[in-house]
């Protein structure tokens, strides 16, 4: 049985930065450095970083990490965050996406220009994650929240519409829902789509579903936390019906690979490859018993 890691998985380039971010603070620091969450949604990566003193902490313990460092993670924060950390003496790294950083800027444009219109701004996103919390909070929530097509009945769409969103969802979901949008617009040319979705990420979706189609089964690995890896192993899926999504190698079983001459390792762009290496090594182990 053959089996392959396909080259294009693995940390987005956001990611990718937060982590060196946080090693290299690591490196530096006399003692722990603090996530404002989970640095990356992959429960692995996140305990290998515990290992070189990283710890995960919440909003609400910011209050005892006086002069204490505090890494602001890929996915971002609100504002009201930064002001926070600042009365609270604590010395901030902000390790925010780039593409998170524009598109937080672009949220507070859409609303200065809704406001002026008596329009609202809509965001396509999974409510409480927390890229959305932080976009939202550029502008106080006064942004509508969206996940689904059934969540547009509640639109005034008598009024103009900024629609955007969130950086790692789904082009065709986000496109449908665009084009729903200004069908059902009193005025047509009162609607802006602005297309923010990350094409790092979104481009990841095509290439895995030929991907998985070029295997018999399909192994996903990313952690259970993970919006993207939902998004990513649906396309899979769709693609191949042999596939499964994992956390670790310690979770494959041997039946699903009955009759498989050729064997995909697949992820997130919260997987590391490291972690897809050591899957491989166990489905190897697991293939010669």
């Amino acid at each position: 049985m053959e089996v392959v890691i396909d080259s294009e998985s693995g940390f987005c380039f956001g990611v990718v930065r937060a982590i060196e971010e946080a090693e290299r603070a690591l490196s530096e620091a006399s003692g722990k450095v603090y996530s404002l969450g989970d640095i990356v949604h992959n429960r692995i990566e996140v305990q290998r970083l515990e290992r070189l003193g990283l710890q995960s902490v919440a909003h609400e313990d910011m209050e005892r990490l006086t002069g204490r460092t505090l890494l602001i993670r890929a996915h971002g924060e609100p504002p009201s965050t930064y002001r926070r950390a600042e009365s609270c003496g604590i010395r901030t790294i902000d390790a925010t996406c780039p593409v998170v950083a524009r598109l937080q800027r672009r949220v507070k444009k859409a609303y200065a220009q809704m406001h002026d219109a008596g329009g609202s701004v809509v965001l396509l996103g999974k409510r409480g994650h927390a890229e959305v919390v932080g976009l939202t909070g550029q502008v106080d929530d006064r942004v509508t929240v969206v996940e689904n097509e059934r969540d547009l009945d509640a639109l005034d769409f008598s009024r103009p519409i900024y629609f955007l969103s969130q950086t790692t969802q789904s082009i065709e979901l986000f496109t449908r829902m665009g084009r729903t949008i200004v069908e059902r617009a009193a005025d047509p040319s009162q609607v802006t789509i602005d297309d923010t979705i990350c094409r790092r990420v979104s481009n990841r979706e095509p290439h895995l579903q030929q991907f998985a189609r070029s295997v018999d089964v399909v192994i996903f690995v990313c952690g259970r936390k993970s919006s993207n890896g939902r998004v990513l192993f649906e396309a899979c899926s769709r693609a191949n019906p042999r596939s499964y999504n994992i956390e670790e190698g310690g979770e494959l079983r041997r039946e699903w690979f009955d009759s498989a001459e050729r064997v995909g390792i697949c992820g997130a762009t919260s997987t590391p490859l490291w972690l897809m290496r050591s899957v491989k090594q166990e489905l190897e182990t697991i293939a010669a018993r």
